[in-house]
Protein backbone atom coordinates (compact mmCIF):
# COMPACT_ATOMS: atom_id res chain seq x y z
CA UNK A 1 0.00 0.00 0.00
CA UNK A 2 1.31 3.08 -1.20
CA UNK A 3 -1.31 5.58 -0.29
CA UNK A 4 0.00 9.61 -1.38
CA UNK A 5 1.99 11.79 0.51
CA UNK A 6 1.05 14.89 1.62
CA UNK A 7 3.47 17.28 3.30
CA UNK A 8 1.85 19.44 5.61
CA UNK A 9 2.97 22.93 5.09
CA UNK A 10 6.00 21.75 3.32
CA UNK A 11 8.14 19.40 5.00
CA UNK A 12 7.39 21.49 8.34
CA UNK A 13 9.10 18.96 11.10
CA UNK A 14 12.80 20.16 9.51
CA UNK A 15 11.87 23.69 8.17
CA UNK A 16 9.81 26.16 9.27
CA UNK A 17 5.96 25.66 7.66
CA UNK A 18 5.24 27.68 4.77
CA UNK A 19 8.15 28.60 3.38
CA UNK A 20 10.05 27.95 0.30
CA UNK A 21 12.50 26.19 2.28
CA UNK A 22 9.76 23.44 3.19
CA UNK A 23 8.52 23.41 -0.30
CA UNK A 24 11.99 22.86 -1.50
CA UNK A 25 12.83 20.09 0.60
CA UNK A 26 9.24 18.19 0.51
CA UNK A 27 10.01 18.70 -3.73
CA UNK A 28 13.30 16.75 -2.97
CA UNK A 29 11.88 13.68 -1.56
CA UNK A 30 10.77 11.45 -4.33
CA UNK A 31 7.77 9.93 -2.72
CA UNK A 32 6.21 13.05 -1.71
CA UNK A 33 2.85 13.62 -4.19
CA UNK A 34 1.17 16.78 -2.53
CA UNK A 35 1.64 19.65 -0.44
CA UNK A 36 -0.54 21.29 1.74
CA UNK A 37 -0.41 25.06 2.37
CA UNK A 38 -2.59 27.98 4.04
CA UNK A 39 -3.00 31.29 2.12
CA UNK A 40 -4.18 34.40 4.13
CA UNK A 41 -4.33 38.25 2.34
CA UNK A 42 -1.70 41.01 3.27
CA UNK A 43 -3.03 44.72 3.97
CA UNK A 44 -2.98 45.23 0.38
CA UNK A 45 -4.28 42.45 -1.02
CA UNK A 46 -1.55 39.92 -1.78
CA UNK A 47 -1.55 36.22 -1.60
CA UNK A 48 0.47 34.61 0.83
CA UNK A 49 1.20 31.58 2.73
CA UNK A 50 1.07 31.35 6.47
CA UNK A 51 -1.41 29.36 8.74
CA UNK A 52 -1.96 31.79 11.91
CA UNK A 53 -4.43 34.95 11.86
CA UNK A 54 -1.17 36.57 13.50
CA UNK A 55 2.51 36.91 12.64
CA UNK A 56 3.48 36.38 15.95
CA UNK A 57 4.39 32.13 16.22
CA UNK A 58 6.33 31.90 12.92
CA UNK A 59 7.43 35.26 12.09
CA UNK A 60 9.70 38.07 14.02
CA UNK A 61 6.42 40.15 13.48
CA UNK A 62 3.34 40.47 16.07
CA UNK A 63 -0.03 41.63 15.21
CA UNK A 64 -2.56 39.97 12.31
CA UNK A 65 -1.37 38.99 9.34
CA UNK A 66 -4.15 41.48 6.94
CA UNK A 67 -2.69 44.57 8.79
CA UNK A 68 0.30 44.36 7.49
CA UNK A 69 1.35 45.52 3.35
CA UNK A 70 3.05 43.08 1.21
CA UNK A 71 6.51 45.62 1.19
CA UNK A 72 6.51 44.63 5.37
CA UNK A 73 5.66 41.30 5.47
CA UNK A 74 8.44 40.01 3.15
CA UNK A 75 10.91 41.44 5.08
CA UNK A 76 10.30 39.41 8.51
CA UNK A 77 12.01 36.54 9.65
CA UNK A 78 10.03 33.21 9.12
CA UNK A 79 12.68 31.06 10.34
CA UNK A 80 14.69 31.66 13.36
CA UNK A 81 11.67 30.46 15.50
CA UNK A 82 12.14 27.02 14.01
CA UNK A 83 16.30 26.98 14.02
CA UNK A 84 19.31 28.97 13.73
CA UNK A 85 20.25 27.26 10.45
CA UNK A 86 16.63 28.72 8.70
CA UNK A 87 17.68 32.71 9.98
CA UNK A 88 16.22 35.33 7.68
CA UNK A 89 13.87 32.38 5.70
CA UNK A 90 10.96 34.85 4.84
CA UNK A 91 7.09 34.45 4.09
CA UNK A 92 5.96 33.60 0.35
CA UNK A 93 3.23 34.74 -1.60
CA UNK A 94 1.40 32.41 -3.34
CA UNK A 95 2.44 33.03 -6.86
CA UNK A 96 6.20 32.32 -5.77
CA UNK A 97 4.55 28.40 -4.50
CA UNK A 98 3.18 27.93 -7.63
CA UNK A 99 5.74 28.71 -9.88
CA UNK A 100 7.72 26.42 -7.60
CA UNK A 101 5.50 23.42 -7.80
CA UNK A 102 4.04 23.67 -11.36
CA UNK A 103 4.84 20.29 -12.91
CA UNK A 104 6.03 18.70 -9.90
CA UNK A 105 4.09 18.47 -7.04
CA UNK A 106 -0.34 18.86 -6.39
CA UNK A 107 -1.69 21.56 -4.29
CA UNK A 108 -3.95 21.01 -1.48
CA UNK A 109 -4.85 24.75 -1.33
CA UNK A 110 -6.41 25.95 2.00
CA UNK A 111 -8.12 29.47 2.03
CA UNK A 112 -7.56 30.27 5.53
CA UNK A 113 -10.57 33.00 6.40
CA UNK A 114 -13.64 33.52 8.94
CA UNK A 115 -16.80 35.89 8.39
CA UNK A 116 -15.61 38.83 6.04
CA UNK A 117 -12.34 38.60 7.13
CA UNK A 118 -10.88 38.66 3.49
CA UNK A 119 -13.06 39.92 0.92
CA UNK A 120 -12.35 38.81 -2.38
CA UNK A 121 -9.51 36.27 -1.61
CA UNK A 122 -11.29 33.41 -3.82
CA UNK A 123 -10.89 35.01 -6.85
CA UNK A 124 -7.56 36.21 -6.00
CA UNK A 125 -6.21 32.18 -5.68
CA UNK A 126 -8.27 31.36 -8.26
CA UNK A 127 -6.69 33.73 -10.79
CA UNK A 128 -3.54 32.58 -9.36
CA UNK A 129 -3.89 29.30 -10.23
CA UNK A 130 -5.51 29.88 -14.05
CA UNK A 131 -2.79 31.50 -14.08
CA UNK A 132 -0.85 28.78 -14.63
CA UNK A 133 -2.90 26.03 -16.11
CA UNK A 134 -3.15 24.73 -12.71
CA UNK A 135 -6.58 23.68 -12.69
CA UNK A 136 -5.99 20.11 -12.75
CA UNK A 137 -3.04 20.02 -10.01
CA UNK A 138 -4.65 21.70 -6.97
CA UNK A 139 -7.79 21.37 -4.52
CA UNK A 140 -9.35 24.26 -2.91
CA UNK A 141 -10.15 23.43 0.54
CA UNK A 142 -11.79 25.49 3.33
CA UNK A 143 -14.11 25.11 6.66
CA UNK A 144 -15.99 27.72 5.41
CA UNK A 145 -19.03 26.63 3.13
CA UNK A 146 -19.46 29.85 2.35
CA UNK A 147 -15.68 30.25 0.99
CA UNK A 148 -16.53 26.80 -1.24
CA UNK A 149 -19.75 27.99 -2.55
CA UNK A 150 -17.88 31.03 -3.98
CA UNK A 151 -15.19 29.23 -5.17
CA UNK A 152 -17.64 27.09 -7.08
CA UNK A 153 -19.27 29.93 -8.55
CA UNK A 154 -16.03 31.71 -10.00
CA UNK A 155 -14.19 28.87 -10.58
CA UNK A 156 -15.78 25.80 -11.72
CA UNK A 157 -13.07 23.63 -13.30
CA UNK A 158 -11.47 23.60 -10.03
CA UNK A 159 -12.08 20.99 -7.25
CA UNK A 160 -13.16 22.02 -3.59
CA UNK A 161 -12.61 20.49 -0.54
CA UNK A 162 -14.49 20.60 2.77
CA UNK A 163 -12.21 20.15 5.88
CA UNK A 164 -14.01 19.24 8.75
CA UNK A 165 -12.79 18.74 12.55
CA UNK A 166 -15.77 16.24 13.34
CA UNK A 167 -18.29 13.46 11.87
CA UNK A 168 -21.35 15.31 11.44
CA UNK A 169 -24.14 12.97 10.57
CA UNK A 170 -24.87 14.95 8.03
CA UNK A 171 -21.59 15.23 6.13
CA UNK A 172 -22.20 13.44 3.13
CA UNK A 173 -25.29 15.37 2.24
CA UNK A 174 -22.96 18.91 2.63
CA UNK A 175 -20.37 17.36 0.73
CA UNK A 176 -22.91 16.66 -1.96
CA UNK A 177 -24.73 20.28 -1.68
CA UNK A 178 -21.36 21.55 -1.82
CA UNK A 179 -20.42 19.99 -4.92
CA UNK A 180 -17.09 19.18 -3.23
CA UNK A 181 -15.26 15.91 -4.27
CA UNK A 182 -12.73 16.25 -1.95
CA UNK A 183 -12.82 16.01 2.26
CA UNK A 184 -9.88 16.98 4.08
CA UNK A 185 -10.51 15.80 7.31
CA UNK A 186 -9.03 14.82 10.94
CA UNK A 187 -8.25 10.91 10.95
CA UNK A 188 -9.64 10.80 14.47
CA UNK A 189 -12.87 10.78 12.83
CA UNK A 190 -12.17 8.43 10.24
CA UNK A 191 -13.94 5.17 10.35
CA UNK A 192 -14.27 2.32 7.45
CA UNK A 193 -17.80 2.67 7.26
CA UNK A 194 -17.17 6.43 6.36
CA UNK A 195 -14.47 6.13 4.56
CA UNK A 196 -16.40 3.00 2.50
CA UNK A 197 -19.55 5.94 1.91
CA UNK A 198 -17.21 8.75 0.90
CA UNK A 199 -15.26 7.07 -1.17
CA UNK A 200 -18.27 5.53 -2.83
CA UNK A 201 -19.17 8.45 -4.20
CA UNK A 202 -16.43 9.62 -5.58
CA UNK A 203 -14.81 11.48 -2.89
CA UNK A 204 -11.11 11.91 -2.25
CA UNK A 205 -10.42 12.13 1.38
CA UNK A 206 -7.16 13.55 2.94
CA UNK A 207 -6.59 12.20 6.51
CA UNK A 208 -4.48 14.56 8.40
CA UNK A 209 -2.14 15.02 10.21
CA UNK A 210 -0.47 11.81 11.01
CA UNK A 211 3.10 11.99 12.13
CA UNK A 212 3.37 8.34 13.72
CA UNK A 213 4.11 5.04 11.72
CA UNK A 214 1.22 2.72 13.23
CA UNK A 215 -1.11 5.29 13.11
CA UNK A 216 -0.31 5.85 9.26
CA UNK A 217 -0.64 2.43 8.58
CA UNK A 218 -3.69 2.34 10.15
CA UNK A 219 -5.77 4.91 8.17
CA UNK A 220 -3.81 3.69 4.84
CA UNK A 221 -5.13 0.15 5.45
CA UNK A 222 -8.83 1.84 5.30
CA UNK A 223 -8.55 2.78 1.49
CA UNK A 224 -5.87 2.67 -0.51
CA UNK A 225 -6.49 6.04 -2.19
CA UNK A 226 -6.51 8.10 1.14
CA UNK A 227 -4.19 10.64 1.02
CA UNK A 228 -1.76 10.69 3.90
CA UNK A 229 -1.32 13.85 5.26
CA UNK A 230 1.93 14.57 7.55
CA UNK A 231 4.45 17.04 8.96
CA UNK A 232 7.17 14.30 8.62
CA UNK A 233 7.48 12.59 4.82
CA UNK A 234 10.25 10.03 6.16
CA UNK A 235 7.65 8.91 8.75
CA UNK A 236 5.19 8.17 6.28
CA UNK A 237 8.35 6.41 3.91
CA UNK A 238 9.15 4.67 6.66
CA UNK A 239 5.47 3.48 7.09
CA UNK A 240 4.24 2.85 3.87
CA UNK A 241 8.10 1.47 2.11
CA UNK A 242 9.27 -0.65 5.18
CA UNK A 243 5.62 -2.11 6.31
Amino acid sequence: MHNPCVAHRGFSSQAPENTMAAITLAMEQPYVNWVEVDVQLSKDGVPLLIHDYTLNRTTSGRGPVRDKTWAELKLLDAGSWKSKAYSGERLITLDEFLDAICGRLRANIEIKTHDNLYPGIEGKVISAIKRRHMENDVVVTSFSPTVLAKVREIGRDIRTGLIMEGKPSDLILRLQLLQCSFLSINYRYLTPDLVSKVTNRGITIMAWTLDNVKVIRRIAAMHKDILICTNKPDVWHKAMCNS
